[in-house]
């Protein structure tokens, strides 16, 4: 058996992803809180230089395919803020994705969520590899800041 040594870094580029700077807060929260080794990350948003790149609900103008595309962005500014939180050491000091929460804007009879809420954990799992393999929550909420599709939250563990 052979061992992984590409880093997270090299995933990202492989994907032909290159991170956003890592948002700022745009009211009294902070974008990430530390205790010990566990990190835990406000809600991104599907932005891109500073506006929704996706708007609606899921269901009801927004597909769910269009809806995990919004889920794979909220996890690209997700990753972003786990870099900063990393500091120079870079993605490399994650020792795990502990877990996502992920938010869908859907309509009542809605029941997709998870269809949706993959497009963030694939992306998560494709960077970080068998570390990035978490416990989740998808659920629908009847709205969300900026009337964006999905928002997305998250836990993290972090070596010294």
């Amino acid at each position: 058996m052979t061992q992984d040594t590409t880093t997270p870094e090299d995933r990202l580029r492989a994907l032909g992803i290159e991170l956003p700077e890592a948002a700022a807060p745009v009211a009294n929260y902070v974008p990430w809180v530390q205790t010990g080794f566990l990190v835990t990350f406000s809600g991104q948003l599907p932005v891109k230089d500073g506006r929704p790149v996706f708007l609606g609900r899921v269901g009801d103008g927004v597909s769910v395919d269009e809806g995990a595309e919004a889920a794979r962005l909220c996890a690209i500014n997700l990753i972003a803020q786990i870099r900063n939180a990393c500091g120079p050491a870079g993605l490399s000091r994650v020792r795990a994705v502990v877990r996502l929460g992920g938010f869908v804007a859907s309509g009542p009879d809605f029941t997709d969520h998870p269809k949706v809420i993959n497009g963030a954990s694939d992306l998560v799992v494709a960077v970080f590899g068998a570390i990035g393999r978490h416990a989740r929550t998808a659920v629908g909420v009847s709205s969300l800041p900026l009337g964006v599709p999905v928002e997305l939250e998250a836990q993290i563990v972090l070596h010294d």
